[in-house]
């Protein structure tokens, strides 16, 4: 899994591509420590945290979640991401997050 729980809601692995034709959810990805990462393309450049904001836009569409409800932890000027994802409705999210893995 690409998402992990935490107290404070969820934490997400996030590996980035940017300059891309097109923003869109390209897979799964497995590091050499075997943690799974959710790939995905932005058309952003990685210059000035546009592709940053860019991740955390699509984001929010694609959970349909407010965009204040993302922070990024860690990864801010890397490929790799951890984002922490804080909601009140577990349950919707959990469903949403499962569904994106599955379809990927």
């Amino acid at each position: 899994m690409f998402y992990e729980q935490t107290t404070d809601g969820y934490i997400l692995r996030i590996r980035v591509t940017p300059n891309a034709s097109r923003c869109a959810v390209s897979g799964l990805f497995k590091d050499n420590q075997e943690q799974v990462y959710l790939k995905i393309s932005l058309n952003a450049t990685p210059e000035k945290g546009k592709a940053n904001q860019e991740l955390i836009n699509f984001l929010s569409k694609l959970l349909k979640i407010s965009k204040s409800s993302f922070s990024i932890l860690s990864g801010k000027t890397d490929h790799y991401k951890k984002i922490l994802l804080t909601t009140q409705n577990s349950a919707e999210v959990e469903k949403n997050l499962h569904q994106l893995e599955k379809d990927t």
